[in-house]
């Protein structure tokens, strides 16, 4: 079946074509009776003429055939010409001598053939000459023959216009009738046509049709509510057969105590989600939950609370959880089960996992009494562990049964250096919350050095961890996972404070410097983080011009018109924007087109094999290029000899930080530096 009519199945184009039909017929009847109507009409004006014609020259013409006078006879003939429609008249004695007589041809015109059939081609009359209208003696005969083309001709042009506004007349009452039968009938039909066609087939009644507006007392709103219920009619119907079907679906399929998926119905979900994930090139995580000595809960509470347990349980996880990413089973016993679809990593299958013990190891209010429960799990992931469903299962079953051995309220995964991993990365998770409360951060400082003059013109601040146990804690191993869990916002906030603090406080004492924070993505995401900047550098009252924010490319690449927009209000208050590690990410020039960059910063891997490998030594020259043709000023990180710092600067870098310069250096040591550094320059220049 089409989904739209074709034009000529239509109903109201086949009833314009019935009413232009009969419209025209009628037309045409109508018009043929006026026309036949009007020829008799003129047939017997043509008639009438003729005998007044006849009337006003009979009584000259007696004259002359009583008087035997042709002359007079043809002066009666000649003066009846002087009528266009004559075609011949004679005046003639009894025995049929013509005394006067005159002829002239028949009008030639075009339409005889259709008129001459109705009129003739011409008329004759022949009218007894007698001297009293009672006598008897007849003394001779007047004939007079009519040509019918003129009056024809007036027919014919008052025929065409009869025939043609007489059909032009049905015509558009037939149209006037069809725009009328339209807007009462067809029009609100083809919207019902068009609401009934929006009716989902599976649920009927969720979109009833509409009744057409004016149409709710007759027998088009009358059909539409019919309608209405029979589609409610059979949405219930239907609605009742699917309630009956996912009864005894569930009743196979499902667990009857929880409602969750039972263990055959699982492995079928679970290699649904295996494929799906294969396809998608996507990760998951199979987690089996154990609950901990659950015989002991059942043989001291009763089964009846034990089941309550489990159902609680069950409605935990699926609440708390969701099922947007997650897939819910329940194996038997005291045993769940449950995927994650779509992971990141293992570290958020760790996290997930967490959740649920905490979920899983809350109070619950059981009968009138309060019970708790812990459960122990396995974790077994996809496709790094198993690539089978049942293999897959098994692996987390197995490590489920293996961590029961190590305690209870435990988690463990299938792989143990994966495991180890996991746990190292969660302790310092938990180690990093609470760092900066405990004030195991501090700042160092790296001096930036303009090549040209030699001297420090500012500092980038470098964030350090000094954790009691393991020690100085590498930025790089840190700073990952304080951007994933979002710490990094209060961490950020916190060194762009400490920052600001010191280059106000180095203003003081007379020497201002330019200093250098790196801003993370996760902190340029944050829609308050424009403010924040703003009123730090309020606070500590430092002008905008003394603050660089150094950004990396990837950090604005995943929302690039936010970014900009707020790099763009930050630069417009004053403050300098930098391109951090330029070189290693998407080097793109559309960005730097739209972004407010004034410094980009070579990063320091390119600079390590300067002038040993080619290749590093050639991406230094083009960034150094790059930066010159966009007016922007290079900065070289990383120097670490005198020969990079040479090449740099004569190679127009005109900025540079290193260890061939300094290390990163707590404050006060920053200052004598500083103070070293200049002092040398004086000397060098005296």
């Amino acid at each position: 079946m089409h989904n739209s009519f074709n034009v000529e199945h239509r109903l109201g184009y086949r009833i314009l074509a019935w009413i232009l039909t009969v419209a025209l017929i009628s037309g045409v009847i109508v018009s043929a009776v006026q026309v036949v109507l009007d020829a008799r009409r003129v047939s017997s004006d043509l008639d009438s003429q003729a005998a007044q014609t006849i009337a006003m020259v009979k009584d000259a013409a007696t004259q002359a055939v009583f008087s035997i006078d042709d002359e007079l006879a043809q002066q009666v003939v000649d003066g009846l010409f002087a009528r266009e429609a004559l075609h011949s008249a004679r005046i003639t004695h009894p025995d049929g001598e013509p005394l006067g007589s005159r002829t002239r041809a028949l009008q030639d015109d075009f339409f005889r053939p259709l008129t001459d059939p109705i009129f003739g081609s011409e008329r004759t009359f022949r009218t007894p000459l007698t001297r009293d209208a009672n006598s008897s003696a007849i003394y001779g005969y007047l004939n007079v023959g009519y040509d019918t083309a003129p009056l024809a001709r007036v027919w014919l042009n008052r025929a065409t216009v009869t025939f043609m506004s007489v059909i032009a007349t049905a015509l558009i009452l037939g149209m006037v009738l069809f725009y009328v039968f339209h807007l009462l009938l067809t029009r609100p039909l083809l919207r019902i046509v068009h609401s009934v066609k929006q009716v989902d087939p599976a649920h009927p009644d969720d979109r009833l049709v509409p009744i057409p507006p004016g149409h709710d007392r007759d027998e088009l709103g009358l059909w539409v509510n019919a309608t209405n219920n029979l589609l409610v009619a059979i949405g219930d119907s239907q609605k009742r057969h699917q309630e009956a079907e996912d009864r005894v679906s569930r009743l196979s399929r499902y667990d009857q105590l929880t409602g969750l998926p039972s263990r055959d119905t699982f492995m079928e979900l679970l290699e649904r989600d295996i494929a799906d994930a294969k396809e998608r090139n996507h990760a998951l995580s199979l987690s089996v939950i154990g609950i901990d000595d659950f015989k002991s809960v059942n043989e001291q509470c009763g089964f009846r609370v034990g089941d309550l347990i489990l159902q609680t349980v069950a409605d935990r996880l699926t609440s708390k959880l969701g099922s947007t990413r997650f897939t819910f089973a329940r194996l038997g016993s005291d045993q769940f089960v449950v995927v994650e679809r779509g992971l990141r990593d293992g570290f958020q299958a760790a996290d997930t996992t967490e959740r649920m013990l905490e979920y899983i190891g809350k109070p619950m209010m059981v009968e009138n009494q309060t019970i708790a429960v812990t459960a122990t799990i396995g974790v077994a992931l996809y496709p790094s562990d198993a690539q089978l469903p049942d293999r897959l299962l098994q692996s987390a079953e197995q490590t489920m049964m293996l961590a029961k051995q190590n305690g209870r309220a435990y988690f463990q995964f299938y792989v143990a250096s994966i495991d180890q991993e996991i746990r190292d990365r969660k302790q310092l998770e938990k180690d990093l919350s609470q760092a900066l409360t405990n004030h195991q951060f501090h700042l160092v400082y790296q001096p930036q050095i303009n090549l040209e003059t030699k001297r420090v013109i500012g500092a980038e601040a470098l964030l350090r961890w000094e954790h009691p146990e393991r020690g100085l804690v590498p930025p790089d191993y840190f700073i990952p996972v304080a951007e994933s869990n979002g710490s990094i916002v209060e961490i950020g906030q916190w060194v762009l404070d400490q920052a600001c603090w010191q280059a106000a406080r180095w203003s003081d004492e007379g020497t201002p410097l330019r200093i250098a924070v790196n801003l993370s993505a996760v902190q340029l995401r944050q829609p308050s983080i424009v403010n924040d900047i703003l009123e730090t550098l309020a606070r500590h009252n430092i002008p905008a011009g003394r603050l660089e924010l150094e950004v990396t490319e990837t950090s604005f690449m995943t929302n690039l018109s936010d970014a900009v927009e707020k790099l763009h209000r930050l630069n417009r208050a004053g403050i300098s924007i930098a391109v951090d590690d330029f070189g290693t990410g998407y080097s793109s020039l559309t960005y730097l087109k739209q972004m407010p960059v004034q410094h980009l910063k070579i990063d320091k891997q390119f600079i390590r094999d300067l002038l040993v490998n080619e290749e590093d030594t050639r991406i230094a020259n083009t960034i150094i290029d790059l930066g010159r043709s966009l007016n922007l000023s290079v900065v070289a990180e990383g120097v670490e000899t005198a020969e990079q710092e040479y090449y740099l600067s004569q190679r127009g870098c005109k900025l540079a930080q290193g260890y061939y310069f300094s290390r990163p250096l707590p404050s006060k040591e920053f200052e004598t530096f500083v103070k070293g550094f200049h002092q040398k320059f004086v000397e060098n220049n005296v």
